[in-house]
């Protein structure tokens, strides 16, 4: 059974916000102390981190369901939540992260290159966040934002300076062996690596990584056979090595031909025009094979190739091939440009984004999409009536229900904020403009309002009693 696995669909969840908490302040000859409900913790995210030492996806291909863990609740006397912990996924160099659409949502490449699959909900706030000058002792707390859940695929494209491409039992596995201290797999009988093998090789002060990549054949580029699953570990690959067998037991098959499919093969494939190529005439050991390489080295070398007589089993033409390969490698660091420093690309909203749409779906039905809105409506406690009505002054002021009116709207008609799948949905009441000052001031409580001045205490009680005597001389008896 082969331990590697090049692409995988990982499910990942990252954790939920923790809860908000409603309580107030009880202390000894304070029994009115305010409100102290702290807030939840953020739930953990699940990143993604190119780690070097790591060469397969094969962990996830047996465990695919990842979880991040959620962040705790607020508590009491301003005690806020722990935050959930980050879960973090070690992925090869190389890694390509992608939808279930197959949209590329990043690309892996360098020690400690980072990628958030999935993001922690946020926490809910307190009663102690929510207070405010109009709102001075909120009977309610946010909930905690659930955490983003979906499934990404992962796909590893091999990095490596040089990549051996060539039909199946051209000899690649045999050249990388001993080229590197690659152990794949070799046999005496004709079949087809099934997965990529890397090695290193020193070329005097030049190291470089090297690629066998698993035998082409036609119609690879369409998906014949696993071409495709090939054909990606080449992308990264800085030089293109063909390598043409000479002793081939296939009496329809000679190496200028085979050259020729490939070439097609990755010519459909695109993105590899511009890698240099070279060509190695292998197993020139055998006589036949030696025969056949003197005979078409000149047509090769007409077409403009750098061609290259090797022997994995006599080690002829290692040495001149692998310096060769290493000047090429180290001319193209050379022009590599130098890693500039990350860039963040800023994307404005448009002017007249209200941050939310409103459409009209069948009669009398009406949907509210947007960020703020589903994520104001999950974390709404709605046995609470105070949070309901907390929901919509939030809806309102943001200019939910003006669009609703706009969109033709009337009382009564069914309204859902969310998708399909996961929405709210509630008979539509318009409020008025003054309501939606009176709704404003849910929570208020006379009890914590700020102390009279002393003087102003000494005139009220002074009219309470000239009221009381006034009342008492008035009073007559039958």
């Amino acid at each position: 059974m082969t331990t590697f696995v090049d692409r995988v669909e990982l499910h990942v969840a990252a954790g939920n916000g923790g809860h908000g908490c409603a309580s107030v302040h009880r202390e000894k000859f304070k029994p009115l102390g305010g409100p102290d409900g702290g807030n939840g913790g953020r739930g953990g995210d699940v990143i993604l981190v190119v780690d070097q030492s790591v060469t397969t996806l094969l962990d996830y291909h047996h465990s695919p369901h990842r979880k991040a863990t959620n962040g705790k609740p607020g508590e009491g006397d301003n005690r806020s939540g722990k935050d959930g912990s980050d879960l973090v996924l070690p992925v090869p160099d190389g890694t390509v992260v992608l939808d279930k659409q197959g949209n590329v949502l990043a690309d892996l490449v360098g020690q400690g290159t980072k990628y958030v699959a999935a993001q922690g909900g946020r926490g809910g706030l307190g009663n102690a966040a929510l207070a405010s000058a109009r709102r001075k002792a909120p009977g309610f707390a946010l909930l905690g934002e659930p955490g983003h859940t979906g499934d990404v695929v992962l796909e590893l494209k091999t990095v490596a300076d040089v990549a051996l491409v060539g039909y199946p039992s051209a000899g690649k596995s045999s050249l990388i062996s001993v080229l590197s201290a690659a152990k794949p797999k070799i046999a005496d009988y004709p079949f087809t690596t099934l997965v990529p093998n890397l090695g290193v090789v020193t070329a005097g002060s030049t190291v470089y990584t090297i690629a066998d990549v698993p035998g082409l054949i036609p119609g690879a580029s369409q998906g014949k056979g696993l071409g495709l699953e090939f054909l990606r570990h080449v992308e990264r690959c800085t030089v293109l090595v063909h390598v043409l067998d000479c002793a081939t037991l296939e009496s329809q098959r000679d190496p200028a031909s085979d050259l020729d499919v490939i070439e097609a093969e990755l010519a459909q494939y695109g993105g590899l025009d511009d890698r240099p190529r070279l060509v190695v005439l292998n197993k020139v050991d055998i006589p036949d094979g030696q025969d056949l390489a003197d005979m078409i080295r000149p047509d090769l070398e007409e077409r403009g190739h750098q061609v290259f007589e090797v022997s994995a089993v006599s080690r002829t033409g290692l040495k001149e091939l692998s310096f060769a390969l290493a000047g090429i490698v180290g001319e193209a660091r050379a022009a590599k440009p130098k890693e500039e420093a990350t860039r963040i690309v800023i994307r404005p909203k448009a002017v007249d984004d209200a941050g939310f749409t409103v459409t009209a779906e069948g009669e009398a039905f009406f949907r509210v999409r947007g960020e703020k809105p589903e994520r104001w409506v999950h974390q709404t406690d709605f046995s609470n009536d105070e949070a309901v009505g907390y929901l919509a002054d939030r809806l309102n002021r943001l200019g939910v229900e003006e669009e609703l009116l706009k969109a033709g709207a009337r009382a009564g008609d069914g309204v859902a904020i969310g998708p399909e799948d996961n929405a709210v949905v509630f008979d539509w009441e318009p409020t008025l403009a003054a309501g939606a000052e009176m709704l404003g001031r849910r929570g208020e409580d006379h009890r914590f309002e700020a102390p009279r001045p002393a003087a102003q205490r000494r005139r009220d009680r002074d009219a309470e009693r000239d009221d009381a005597q006034q009342e008492f001389d008035d009073f007559k008896p039958f």
